[in-house]
């Protein structure tokens, strides 16, 4: 399935609002002082690839946003699936005169 441009802006700004927390809480922790900035940033890349692992996890079983694409399934088709598509399509569509003639 390949997803919409609006799914991945708002995985976007999901991301960034957990990455955020979990900056602040870290910082909120570690009682947030300048000079503690190097140790919370050291623990911010591991948290934040873990974190971001399960996230895109999760995202992952959401079907919001994605289009399902149909794809052949041979290496080397012997007819066109792009004319059987459409002709399936043209026949649900109650147009089966058109779609004979595709054949």
């Amino acid at each position: 399935m390949k997803s919409k441009h609006s799914r991945t802006l708002v995985k976007t700004i999901s991301w960034r609002i957990l990455a955020t927390s979990d900056t602040f809480l870290i910082a909120w922790i570690i009682t947030g002082r300048f000079d503690l900035a190097g140790a919370i940033a050291g623990i911010e890349v591991l948290t934040k690839m873990i974190l971001y692992y399960f996230h895109e996890r999760a995202w992952n079983k959401i079907s919001w946003g994605k289009k399902q694409i149909e794809l052949p399934t041979q290496i080397f088709p012997y007819d066109d699936w792009k004319i059987t598509r459409l002709q399936n399509y043209l026949n649900k569509k109650g147009h089966s005169r058109l779609a004979g003639l595709l054949k």
